[in-house]
Parts: structure tokens; C-alpha cells; sequence
């Protein structure tokens, strides 16, 4: 069975002549437990490129202390999660379970050993009123040695580590202010495996003329490239936890996926189009895949907020139990085909084509050009194709307005992702546009979730009916969405005209007439 706890902990470099402080005395801290001493042996896997140590994952076996087996540590904003998985043997293969979370890192290539560190730890528990854990302070003696590199000579050190457990952070900022007067340094490596790891010998590639770094890119190529690497790295970021159906994660991984469709459609004129094309497609399936889940997701989620806002009186008949049995078991199906998706070498493989176009994008020559002259042109191409899809759903009626109002939905998505993209060349103009784009996005979203709602509304109140429920409940819910969705119609074209004011364009249009 797979454990998991999030993880909170800062390391500080340690000279050996240095003393531990006395930690007594701090907020909340009742009493300190004698010092326990644990031998430990961790051996370390990973590819032979070290992917896991290029993401900052780490993926280990450990023998002694209190939580031998497996462990696997993925990156989690300034912090990171642990997941454990029992096993006493450091040879045998890595769990399944482990394997898949790391699986879009590594792909099709094999985890072997690459280092193993021996520690003398030295642990003090910083302990409650209850007698729960508040911090954990350790004093380590470590022996890193690389594997599978001859002649590496070990690698030894000591350093401290302060560990939140039930404590606020606040008392990990106090015991830091201890350590650092007691000489401990803040360590400037964020795992131990990784300064054993830094002295295994890299080859270093040639860099692109694209692939310079500034706060501000000058050329065309370098927003792109900078934009199309964030968004893999969202999708790769985002598998492992839509795997475990962590919150969001569906959504966020839809979202990078869509976002990289949008934008090698809108860059086209930069880019050659029989390697992007081909991308371009494979995402779509991709994204259909992950909207399947999402979809039901937001639906489920929806109707439950309108049942919770309901009058007890006017929810009759088990309403509630028939929306989460049938949505419940729908997304769980949706969620497994997702899953199952993830571990398909069709999915594999447009991962490795995505990290080869984001290391060396394709470019045409226009991509050398400079940023402003170059993009502004394709943002307003984007924009254009909104604008006309919005006055054609002005002259239409009925299910053609319905699905010209869809279309110029996905335009608004695009617009506004499309403005996203060159913010590091245009700077807050652009993060304008954005979001007058969003609010667009927005009011035109909710018409469309309207009308997907009320299909779903009818086809629960028929069931309903057929198993002689009330289907009085899925009626009135009928008749409210279809309220909401008129009310965002006739929001609509106010939004409308905000989002198409000229001075929202301006830096477009003048970036344009400068070419």
C-alpha cells in the first residue's frame, strides 16, 4: 500500500566541529525527546540522463530507521510529497505504483542505481503538550558514492535538517534562527542524492540561437520556445496527479494540453508546419481523452452546487444520490480511461516529440525577428477570427446562434491564450487583452454550460421517472439553467463591447504599424 505525507523540511551545511543547539524553549514545545540514532542505507535510482534529478525528483530505497522501503518525492510548490511503498529488498524492482508516477519523466528508458548514501543520523523530536511530533530535528553524517562511474571518489559531509509536523511554520522558523546562530548554513542543494549526483560527469548541449534567456526576450522564437517548454513542463508536472485524481489536476493537465494546441496553431507562420501539424493532432486526441473525465467533473460538481442551494422542500425524491451515483460512475470510468491513456506508448510518444520540439523548435526564419514586429500580427489574427465568429452569432437565431456562441467561445480561448503567450515581450498590455479575453470567455461559457446541463438535467429527470421518482427536482433545475443561461446571453453583448474596445488593441496596432 502506498503512504503518502507532504513533506516541509530545510537542510543546513554543517561544519563537524559545530554542536547541535539546545532547542528548548520554543513556541508551543513541551519537552525534547533524548537523541536516537539510526544507521541508514539509501540506494538511489534513476535514468541514465538523470531525468528524475533534472525535475527534482527523487526515487530511492532506504534500509534502516523507522520508515525502510521505497520512497519516491515529487516536487510540490516550495515543498515536496512523499509516497512510501513497503519493501525490504534494495535490488528488487521498483514498485508499479512508483514507476507509473514517474513514467512521463522516464518513459520508455530504465531506472537503474546511480548513487547510494550511508548515514549516521542523529534525531531529536520536538514534542507537544500531547506528545505529538511539532518538529523533527536531525543531525546527519553522510557518505555519498556514485554508481556505475569509475574512479568516483565519496563524497562526505554532515548537514542538519528541520522537518514540520504538527507545528505551525512559524516554529520552523525558530528553530532555524537557532541553527543558523549555533553556524549551520542554509544549504544550497535541495536532496542529498543531488551533490553526490552533481559530480557525475554531463555532456552539455550546444545551445540554439533561440535558446537564450532574458527577463524580456528580444527575438520572435525565444517567447515562443519559453511559452511551449512552460506548458510541457505544466502537462509532465501535472501526470502523477492525475493519476492519483488529485484535485484539479485533470483540469490543469486539459488545460496545458490546450494551450500548446492553441498556440502552435496561432504561431504557424513561425514554425514548420509537418512537424507541428502532426503535434497538433495528437494533442486534440489528447485533450479529448482528458475532457472526458473533466467534463463530468465540472458537470457533477455543478449540480451539486444547485441541489445545495435548493429549499429542502423542493428537493424531492433521492435526487442527490441518483446525480452522484450516475455522475460518480462516470467519471470514475472517464478518470480509468485517462489512466489507462497515460501508460499508452501513442501518449509516450507525443511526450517525446513535445521535449524535442521545445529543445529545438522547428523555427522558420521569421522567428529570428523581433518579438513585438513579429507576434503582434498573429495575436491580431486571433482576435479576427473571434470577431467574426461574434458578428455572424448576431445575425443568427436558435441552435445556429447556440453553436456559432460555442465556436466563438473556443475563439475567445484562443485570444486570450494567444496574449498569455507574448506577455514577456508586451508586458501589461498584453495581460489586458488577456483578461478582457477571459471575462469574454467567461459570459459565453456559461451559455454553453447551460445548454450541456440541461441535456443532462433531462436525461437524469427521464431515468428518475422510469424508476417512478419525482422528477419534480430535475424540472425546476431544468428551468433555472435555462434562466442562467439566458441571463449570460443577454450579458453578453455588453462584455462584448468591452472586450472590443479599440485601446485594447492599441499596442497591436502600433506594434504592427512599426514593422
Amino acid at each position: 500500500m502506498t503512504t503518502a505525507a507532504l513533506e516541509v523540511e530545510r537542510k543546513y551545511d554543517v561544519d563537524t566541529t559545530v554542536t547541535l543547539p539546545d532547542l528548548d524553549g520554543l513556541s508551543g514545545v513541551a519537552a525534547t525527546t533524548e537523541p536516537a540514532v539510526h544507521q541508514l542505507v539509501a540506494h538511489y535510482v534513476d535514468t541514465a540522463d538523470l531525468r528524475l534529478r533534472a525535475a527534482g525528483v527523487t526515487l530511492r530505497h532506504r534500509s534502516g530507521g523507522n520508515d525502510a522501503g521505497w520512497h519516491l518525492k515529487l516536487p510540490l510548490g516550495d515543498d515536496r510529497e512523499e509516497l512510501g511503498v513497503p519493501g525490504d529488498d534494495p535490488t528488487a524492482p521498483v514498485p508499479e505504483e512508483l514507476q507509473a508516477l514517474v513514467r512521463a519523466l522516464v518513459r520508455t528508458r530504465p531506472l537503474a542505481p546511480v548513487a547510494r548514501l550511508t548515514t549516521r543520523r542523529t534525531v531529536r523530536r520536538l514534542l507537544d503538550d500531547a506528545g505529538l511530533v511539532l518538529v523533527e530535528v536531525v543531525d546527519d553524517e553522510v557518505r555519498g558514492e556514485l554508481l556505475g562511474v569509475d574512479q568516483a571518489s565519496p563524497v562526505v559531509w554532515r548537514e542538519w535538517e528541520a522537518e514540520l509536523g504538527t507545528a505551525p511554520r512559524s516554529l520552523l522558523d525558530e528553530v532555524e534562527r537557532r541553527l543558523l546562530a549555533a553556524g549551520a548554513v542554509r544549504s544550497t542543494t535541495s536532496s542529498k542524492v543531488g551533490r553526490v549526483l552533481a559530480g557525475r560527469p554531463v555532456e552539455p548541449g550546444e545551445p540554439a540561437w533561440w535558446s537564450a534567456t532574458s527577463s524580456r526576450p528580444s527575438s520572435a522564437g525565444e517567447v515562443v520556445q519559453a511559452h511551449l517548454r512552460a506548458q510541457v513542463d505544466e502537462l509532465v508536472d501535472r501526470d502523477p496527479q492525475v493519476r492519483r485524481d488529485l484535485p484539479d489536476a485533470v483540469h490543469k493537465a486539459r488545460v496545458a494540453t490546450r494551450r500548446l494546441r492553441s498556440a502552435l496553431r496561432t504561431f504557424r507562420p513561425l514554425v514548420d508546419r509537418t512537424v507541428t501539424d502532426p503535434l497538433r493532432v495528437e494533442l486534440r486526441w489528447l485533450a479529448g481523452v482528458l475532457g472526458e473525465a473533466r467534463d463530468v467533473e465540472v458537470l457533477h460538481a455543478r449540480l451539486r452546487r444547485l441541489l445545495h442551494a435548493e429549499p429542502p422542500e423542493l428537493v424531492m425524491g433521492p435526487v442527490a444520490e441518483r446525480v452522484d451515483t450516475v455522475l460518480g460512475r462516470r467519471y470514475r470510468d472517464a478518470h480509468a480511461r485517462a489512466v489507462a491513456v497515460l501508460d499508452d506508448p501513442r501518449y509516450l510518444s507525443l511526450l517525446d516529440d513535445l521535449e524535442q520540439l521545445v529543445q529545438a523548435p522547428p523555427f522558420s526564419d521569421a522567428a529570428r525577428g523581433p518579438a513585438v514586429e513579429v507576434l503582434a500580427p498573429l495575436v491580431t489574427r486571433s482576435w479576427r477570427s473571434l470577431d467574426r465568429t461574434m458578428r455572424a452569432a448576431e445575425r443568427a437565431d436558435g441552435p445556429e446562434r447556440d453553436e456559432l456562441l460555442h465556436e466563438a467561445r473556443k475563439h475567445a480561448k484562443a485570444a486570450r491564450y494567444a496574449a498569455e503567450s507574448v506577455e514577456p515581450a508586451f508586458g501589461c498590455d498584453a495581460t489586458r487583452f488577456a483578461r478582457a479575453m477571459e471575462e469574454l470567455q467567461e459570459v459565453l461559457g456559461e451559455h454553453q454550460d447551460g445548454i450541456v446541463l440541461r441535456a443532462a438535467l433531462r436525461e437524469l429527470g427521464a431515468a428518475s421517472s422510469r424508476s417512478g421518482e419525482n422528477g419534480f427536482t430535475f424540472g425546476r433545475l431544468h428551468g433555472l439553467e435555462q434562466a442562467r443561461a439566458e441571463t449570460a446571453y443577454a450579458r453578453w453583448p455588453k462584455v462584448r463591447k468591452s472586450a472590443s474596445r479599440r485601446r485594447l488593441r492599441r499596442w497591436l496596432r502600433e506594434a504592427t504599424s512599426g514593422r
